[in-house]
């Protein structure tokens, strides 16, 4: 009996496999490749890359431009643009399987294809909707062109997925995957959903979302320029990576900088007359609401305002890869509160509402930040406050220059603690709407003729006497009260010089020292305390800090152990106490120095380095210097950091006493993000290692004479 059953049901596994396999087998969709060439003879375009491979993109329509946007793009970096789409779609895991499933779960419960499905036609103008409909062309087009590269699965690309690309994305810029990650510890599959994002977003540890801007009026400079540093830190690789642009089209688009893979339109740089910078800020714009069910296991109900209300239910389908072509659907369920989506969680069940969510006008508010004229039109651009957060710096060719605390202010009521997770049950505490841009802080025209931001307190961004009030915020936004190193020393710089030089302008963004203020020099000061005269390996290493000149320069020899060590005993740019014992964090970094160098007198430029196919460079800067290098919090095996983020594209933008642009720009790479063959895989690396900026061309005969290609769109 017992070996007819095991053969039975050895048969019986045998058919359940075979049945599986038919049913999970998941065949490629078709890509009709016809159907996007035909849908490119729309489009005409001329692409003309420079010696540096970068693309300056001409056409008579603003959708002509996008369309060659995305092909060129494309051409650098299509696997990255291949899984924006799939990531915006919720739909990564039928490709990379099971690891990416909380990320498609994600997109499914912030409702981002629902808002984009219900509000695309209605909340997006048509010249909005011709330019992404133009770049997806441009990306279909590329496919159909390159059948052997870009993965059916991401085919045929719609508008619809490039504005999802933004809608998912935004929130994170504000810290939403942190919220999740308190709401969610000790729960291995909650924190999942966090692992998930950061790998997806291509932020991993040690990297921080942090960014340089700083402008310089025409008073404040020696020689009455006018001049804006857009220097936004992010990972040097993956889906919020830069890719330099020149976008010119005949209806007055002129935007010249950098945009994430899929967004097509620029999301930092300038036009003729005007330029913006962005910085990470962190203001509250997310609530958390504990709430009563009826069943925390599988809840249908929960109380609101003394009743039951029946919980809106729906079911995420999530395909996953299993093996080969092979794949399964998973059934989670969906939540909605009145309060937003809802989430299960060991510690209870939470409802989430976020700043931004179900807004798809965010690529529409940059487009018109783009073709702005004036300091009132791009005002009036960013009054649509339907990009929820980041500071932004402006400066244009009048002279004008501000700073705006943007974020898209939740109408709450007042009285209650937001910072702390709220009753459920209290119709009083649901959002009510938004503040007015009105209410939004800002400054415009500082009597100083300067202003700085630096992911730190808005508090602190010019001359004192200019700087932002405590009362030009409502008591429940959660501003930023810490200043950064580079708000430190950029404050520090720019405050004393009252006649700033083009040279000192640049020189100032480079600045490699550590402030009194800052973590690194707070480590020091703990070290020096300590009694390591029994410890002569210790002792030795306390004198070195203790003669430290407080610089990541490349010729320092403390800068290893200030840096590794305090990296290690703080992992945030504001200082809420130790994270590890200092002296712990010491002795592991003196550990780790003599592993790899038999000593702790390294000098900086043997540990900080960045790699590029077989390019290795040296970098001066570290983690929160006005060089802003990530490298991550301990050494690789070969005894270096692996520059990971911060400093990437960097641009100069210049107005003369006659309003006349000028811009200087370097990327940490190339233009060729992808491709190893290429010539421009790593040609700018020389010169972000050097701390120098190339001259950007934006007329065509200028670049015509030097292009490394030319060619126009589609190909006839």
């Amino acid at each position: 009996m017992i070996k007819r059953i095991t053969i039975g049901s050895g048969m019986a596994v045998a058919l359940a496999s075979c049945l599986v396999a038919v049913i999970a087998w998941s065949p490629l969709p078709d890509f009709n490749a016809d159907a996007a060439i035909k849908a490119a003879q729309s489009y005409d375009v001329e692409v003309i890359r420079d010696e540096y491979g970068v693309p300056h993109i001409f056409g008579a329509r603003d959708q002509d431009v996008a369309f060659g946007l995305g092909y060129a793009h494309m051409e650098d970096d299509w696997q990255t643009i291949e899984m924006v789409v799939l990531m915006a779609r919720g739909a990564l895991a039928r490709r990379d399987g099971a690891e990416a499933a909380p990320t498609d779960y994600l997109v499914r419960m912030f409702g981002v294809q629902k808002a984009v499905a219900e509000r695309y036609e209605t909340d997006l103008s048509p010249k909005m909707r011709a330019v992404l409909e133009g770049y997806a062309a441009g990306i279909n087009l590329y496919a159909a062109d390159h059948p052997d590269r870009v993965n059916p699965l991401a085919l045929p690309v719609s508008a619809q997925d490039v504005v999802a690309g933004f809608v998912f994305r935004a929130p994170f810029f504000y810290g939403l995957e942190r919220v999740l990650k308190d709401l969610s510890q000790a729960d291995p599959e909650q924190t999942a959903f966090n692992d998930a994002i950061r790998t997806a977003l291509h932020l991993k540890a040690g990297a921080h979302l942090g960014s340089n801007a700083m402008a310089v009026a025409p008073g404040r400079s020696e020689d009455g320029h006018t001049r804006l540093m857009v220097n936004s830190h992010q990972p040097y690789t993956g889906p919020v990576a830069w890719y330099e642009a020149h976008l010119q089209s005949d209806e007055g688009w002129a935007a010249n900088g950098a945009l994430f893979p899929g967004s097509p339109v620029m999301l930092v740089g300038h036009n003729r007359d005007l330029g913006w910078a962005h910085t990470v800020n962190e203001p509250d714009l997310v609530d958390i609401y504990r709430l009563e069910v009826d069943d925390v296991d599988d809840p249908v109900r929960y109380r609101y305002d003394g009743e039951w209300r029946a919980l809106e239910r729906d079911t995420a389908h999530l395909q996953v890869r299993l093996w080969g072509p092979f794949s399964w659907t998973f059934k989670e369920p969906l939540y909605r509160s009145v309060h937003g989506p809802v989430l299960k969680t060991p510690k209870g069940v939470f409802a989430i509402a976020f700043a931004g969510e179900g807004d798809v006008r965010a690529v529409e508010q940059w487009y018109r930040m783009n073709k702005a004229e004036s300091l009132t039109g791009w005002m009036d651009a960013m009054a649509m406050m339907a990009v929820p957060s980041l500071n932004t710096v402006y400066a244009d060719k009048a002279g004008n220059i501000a700073f705006v605390y943007n974020a898209r202010i939740p109408d709450r009521a007042p009285g209650a603690d937001y910072e702390g997770i709220l009753p459920g049950n209290d119709p009083h505490l649901v959002w009510r709407g938004v503040r007015p841009f009105s209410e939004v802080p800002k400054i415009v025209n500082p009597q100083s003729g300067y202003l700085v931001s630096a992911n730190s307190t808005p508090l602190r961004a010019s001359d004192v006497a200019d700087d932002l009030k405590e009362s030009d915020f409502p008591p429940d936004l959660g501003i930023e009260r810490h200043l950064t190193n580079r708000a430190l020393r950029a404050l520090a710089l720019f405050g004393k010089d009252t006649s700033i030089s083009a040279e000192e302008f640049l020189r100032y963004k480079f600045d490699k020292a550590y402030a009194p203020g800052s973590n690194m020099s707070r480590f020091v000061r703990y070290i020096s305390g300590r009694d390591f005269r029994d410890q002569p390996k210790l002792l030795e290493a306390q004198q070195l800090l203790l003669d430290w000149d407080g610089t990541a320069e490349l010729e320092s020899e403390g800068a290893a152990l200030a840096i590794l060590g305090s990296l290690k005993a703080v992992h945030s740019f504001e200082f809420k106490g130790w994270d590890m014992d200092p002296v712990e964090a010491f002795e592991e970094t003196v550990d780790a120095l003599h592993k790899h160098y038999g000593t702790v007198h390294v000098p900086w430029s043997k540990i900080n380095k960045v790699y590029r196919g077989d390019q290795e460079a040296s970098l001066g800067g570290g983690p929160d210097t006005l060089r802003a290098v990530y490298g991550g919090n301990s050494l690789a095996e070969d005894g270096t950091l692996h520059g990971m983020a911060g400093d990437s594209y960097i641009q100069l933008v210049d107005w003369d006493e006659n309003g006349q642009v000028k811009a200087w720009a370097v990327h940490q790479f190339g233009s060729a993000t992808l491709d190893e063959r290429s010539p421009h895989y790593g040609d700018q690396l020389s010169l972000f290692a050097a701390e120098r900026l190339r001259p950007v061309d934006q007329t065509m005969p200028s670049l015509a004479s030097k292009a490394s290609s030319r060619y126009r769109l589609p190909r006839r």
